[in-house]
């Protein structure tokens, strides 16, 4: 986890300026109309939603500079970018285009994930499961896989997690035709101070709702980053279990706050 303080790029968090959202659409206003300080204004004030963001890919072994400062493209476009005319928060709009561009940078600076060997493996493991799920009933573990094609565990995670489509960590929990709010927004670690400023209402009952294995897998997809290749191998199931289980909590926790909303 990144310390509450330090130094990235030059920049000390602990003197960024915290902007209320009145604040962000009066600078972005006046970006439009040229003005370059108030850009410099609301770089500055976002950095630490770049920073929360990054938190997210820290366990990909990254140097932590070169995804802040990839972070940081994805925030400048965000501000270019940003249609004050529609009703949406900036950093709704933001947190996406911030993980678009880190995602990328991972895509084309990490040649194993797009190398055609890997690819042929992920085909292959595809198969192997296919196979193996119609002669038992069931969906083999990464393990079985592994066994049949004599290859690492590890590298089909890796190639089964190259060709697949990451579940989003903006993926929305709650929309009422306005402002929608993401799993990003709400699921918070308490221990990370710079995630205070993070606006909406708390699920934390919705949580409390969820049995153990629920809970743990929305732990490791979006508070450590996991992709659900990884969460499998590292609980035991398969991949369809772990993607049935997780939209399975998405979907009660939707439930709980449409609730909640209905009552206020």
């Amino acid at each position: 986890m990144i310390p509450n303080k330090v130094e990235i790029c030059g920049v000390n968090t602990s003197k960024l300026p915290v902007l209320t959202n009145s604040k962000m659409r009066e600078l972005l206003s006046k970006i439009k109309s040229g003005e370059k300080q108030a850009r410099e204004e609301m770089i500055q004030g976002n950095l630490r939603l770049v920073l929360s963001v990054i938190q997210r890919f820290n366990n990909r072994g990254e140097n932590v500079d070169d995804l802040f400062q990839v972070g940081c493209i994805g925030l400048m476009k965000a501000i270019d970018n940003f249609d004050l005319s529609q009703n949406v928060k900036f950093s709704t709009y933001a947190v996406p285009m911030i993980i678009g561009e880190i995602r990328r940078y991972l895509r084309d600076n990490n040649p194993i994930r797009v190398s055609r060997s890997l690819r042929d493996i992920a085909y292959k493991a595809l198969q192997v499961r296919d196979a193996l799920t119609s002669k038992n009933g069931q969906e083999p573990t990464i393990a079985e896989i592994a066994s049949v094609l004599n290859i690492d565990r590890e590298e089909i995670v890796f190639a089964l997690d190259a060709i697949q489509e990451p579940i989003s960590l903006f993926e929305p929990i709650y929309h009422d035709g306005g402002d929608p709010i993401f799993v990003m927004d709400q699921i918070s670690d308490d221990k990370d101070l710079d995630n205070q400023w993070l606006e909406g209402i708390s699920i934390r009952e919705a949580m409390s709702r969820l049995n153990d294995r629920e809970k743990e897998i929305l732990k490791m997809r979006f508070f450590d980053g996991r992709t659900q290749m990884e969460v499998a191998e590292e609980i035991g199931i398969s991949q369809a279990q772990v993607s049935r289980l997780e939209k399975t909590a998405l979907k009660n926790i939707r439930r709980y706050i449409g609730e909640e909303r209905t009552k206020e």
